[in-house]
């Protein structure tokens, strides 16, 4: 058998389609949500925000909180969050494992709470 010779089809001519921008209807225009007023982040009156809670551990309902104040067991505190919002008394903490009953600027303290609480909830000083 012969190879065969290698032909060039001719290209075929294609039609370029320009498509036109129809003019919106006003239905279809979305119309802009007023804003929302902004959350306030300020610290309720007669506290002082002493921490941050750092870290939850559930089984044993602890709480890290890492501390800007002071804080003594035998207080009350106030923790807020965007899912907490209540107070308790410190009953117990815990530095390193060893019950404390005061904890020191800069420190991180184990504190047990009576709810669930979430990283970066904002403990105050009633």
């Amino acid at each position: 058998k012969k190879p065969r010779p290698k032909t060039r089809r001719p290209k075929k001519k294609t039609r370029r389609v320009v498509r036109k921008r129809l003019p919106r209807l006003k239905s279809a225009v979305k119309k802009k949500k007023p804003l929302k007023p902004a959350v306030s982040r300020a610290r309720p009156p007669g506290e002082e925000e002493i921490g941050v809670i750092t870290h939850y551990f559930g089984k044993i309902s602890v709480g890290i909180i890492k501390l800007k104040k002071p804080l003594k067991a035998g207080e009350k505190i106030h923790i807020k969050g965007a899912h907490d919002d209540f107070t308790q008394v410190v009953k117990s903490m815990q530095h390193n494992h060893r019950d404390i009953a005061i904890a020191k600027k800069g420190l991180e303290v184990g504190v047990r709470v009576t709810r669930p609480v979430h990283e970066n909830d904002k403990v105050y000083r009633v």
